[in-house]
């Protein structure tokens, strides 16, 4: 698999998840197993779709925009902006990794509240 099509599958799969389709996300693009990082949510694919279902539900107007992805090897790293309701802002630094099908099988994040103000005047992308 080539390293654009590693980016636009791991785009494909959180979109998906995120706009409330996690089932179908991780039929599609996850492998046999699923490891998770982000310790607010379980690990394998039912706690994934466990969590991405009640977010879906409680939060149904939050989106989420793709800044920049970037691949190397077997690991894609995304850049993203989220608006949740309440007009709350995060930027989230996200990673995953794919095994040799080319399916994803693990994933690591970071997400940050977007500040008001910022010492440099600087965006968050």
């Amino acid at each position: 698999m080539k390293l654009n099509e590693y980016k636009e599958h791991a785009i494909a799969f959180y979109k998906m998840a995120y706009e409330g389709n996690p089932r179908k996300a991780v039929e599609l693009y996850v492998g046999d197993e699923y490891i998770q990082h982000n310790p607010l949510v379980g690990d394998g694919k039912e706690p994934f779709i466990n969590y991405f279902e009640r977010m879906a539900r409680e939060y149904p107007d939050k989106s989420i925009e793709f800044v920049r992805a970037i691949a190397e090897g077997n690991l894609v790293a995304m850049h993203t902006h989220q608006t949740w309701p309440g007009d709350i802002e995060y930027v989230t630094m996200d990673f995953f990794r794919f095994d040799d099908a080319g399916k994803i099988v693990e994933h690591w994040d970071s997400m940050q509240e977007i500040p008001t103000t910022s010492a440099n005047g600087n965006t968050m992308y």
